[in-house]
């Protein structure tokens, strides 16, 4: 990937389709990544994935974003994760990422940049949209980076949660949980952590399901509710595709 010369800005604009293919993009704390996906959200193309960089500023995640692009095949249409509140395309928090996303119009910029129509949602979400079974109350929880989060009811989002910066204990739920957490305190007493947040979310929400992604998954050790399922980093791309069902995101 690192060789690849080409960038998705030199791409013509897509024609009509009966079965567009998606690019889902998701834009972490550590790491980009971009696969394309078709109608049913499968996967046409292997993952692609570079890091963040350091500074994770607009124009040098852009600029990452083009190098990902620039490696997969052609697409109709593109679908983003992103870790903050998203209203309408504008991304309004960025807690992981840089002060400069903070009212930014990413999905406008992506698709003057790309030339193809661009759907922007909160990355937890879109992961859930890629797992959840639209029955019930059904929470999804990311721990990478930071805490995210996105709650379901029968398959609709409730948009804006961001439960990870709701105070809890004597911080956040993201202080205890996401990597500053882990760092700090350690993997036993993370694990201890995350077990009691799934106490009171479970309290909190009577959610039904509990779905969990994110990279940290892998350090869990213990048994977790036998209604709760760990998700794949996948399916924080395959979820991409319902971006573009009818008033999907609930704005």
């Amino acid at each position: 990937m690192t060789n690849a010369t080409s960038t998705a800005t030199t791409k013509k604009p897509a024609k009509a389709t009966d079965n567009p293919v998606t690019l889902a993009i998701d834009i972490g704390g550590s790491g980009l990544k971009a696969m394309l996906v078709d109608p049913e959200g499968k996967p046409v193309s292997e993952r692609e994935r570079i890091p963040t960089p350091e500074v994770p500023k607009p124009t040098l995640v852009l600029e990452e974003l083009d190098k990902l692009v620039g490696v997969l095949p052609d697409f109709d249409r593109v679908s983003v994760g992103f870790p903050g509140v998203i209203k309408r395309g504008v991304t309004y928090t960025a807690v992981n990422l840089n002060p400069e996303w903070i009212e930014y119009p990413l999905q406008a910029v992506l698709e003057k940049r790309w030339k193809r129509p661009v759907r922007v949602a909160n990355d937890a979400a879109v992961q859930g949209y890629g797992a959840i079974y639209n029955r019930g109350v059904e929470l999804v929880l990311t721990l990478g980076t930071g805490m995210g989060s996105a709650l379901f009811t029968n398959g609709r989002l409730c948009p804006g949660l961001e439960l990870g910066h709701h105070p809890w204990k004597k911080a956040t739920y993201e202080d205890y949980l996401g990597r500053r957490g882990l760092d700090k305190d350690g993997k036993k007493k993370w694990n201890k952590s995350l077990q009691e947040a799934i106490e009171q979310t479970a309290h909190t929400f009577n959610w039904d399901h509990l779905f969990i992604g994110g990279g940290n998954t892998k350090k869990i050790d213990f048994e977790l509710p036998k209604n709760s399922t760990i998700v794949s980093n996948e399916t924080g791309l395959l979820g991409g595709v319902m971006l573009w069902k009818d008033d999907v995101l609930g704005e």
